[in-house]
């Protein structure tokens, strides 16, 4: 996990730590802390999640690599970045996003740099989001979709994902945040 100044301040001893459930997608770990002023907090739960990443794909020709899919815990459709976790077969959060991107949408190639490191929820969430800047892709395959992946892909201008931001129709948090930082640099 990436490391910042402080990280280690005022960190919390664990008592006790015990797995409630451990599934592929879900797992929930109830631990039994000491803080550094001698509080103690008996029940403290922690889910634990895979790396995710998620990818601001832009083609040569100046287009946005968007995709649409069924989210169906808040039951709708929307349009998202590609996104995806990393596999135990990734040697890299990089790696991982490039996978994604080829499965999910076909595009590949071009140059990558790394954008954003976010955390959706530290407070009880263990992993860490990393978005991806990937300029001048192409189209060099079709989609390669598991079971569960029923996604469609779009290209889109900046200007028309920007609206989108603007208008409230890109609801992922973790997918608007890296979007509001490329148009904070990328005003025009």
């Amino acid at each position: 996990m990436k490391s910042f100044p402080g990280d280690n301040d005022n960190k919390w001893t664990v008592l006790k730590s015990e797995y409630l459930f451990r599934r592929p997608w879900l797992t929930v770990r109830r631990e039994h802390t000491r803080l550094p002023n001698g509080n103690e907090c008996p029940e403290y739960y922690v889910l634990e999640y895979p790396t995710w990443m998620n990818i601001i794909a832009i083609t040569k020709e100046g287009r946005m690599v968007m995709v649409r899919q069924y989210r169906h815990a808040l039951g709708v459709t929307r349009y998202e970045l590609c996104a995806g976790i990393m596999d135990s077969t990734d040697a890299s959060p990089l790696e991982a996003a490039q996978r994604e991107l080829m499965e999910e949408t076909g595009y590949g190639g071009g140059h990558w740099q790394e954008y954003a490191v976010l955390a959706q929820n530290p407070g009880s969430m263990n992993n860490l989001v990393y978005s991806f800047l990937a300029t001048d892709v192409e189209q060099l395959s079709t989609q390669h979709l598991e079971n569960t992946e029923d996604i469609s892909v779009h290209l889109f201008t900046p200007t028309e994902v920007k609206r989108m931001l603007q208008e409230g129709e890109l609801i992922q948090a973790l997918h608007a945040a890296p979007l509001w930082k490329y148009f904070c640099e990328h005003p025009a």
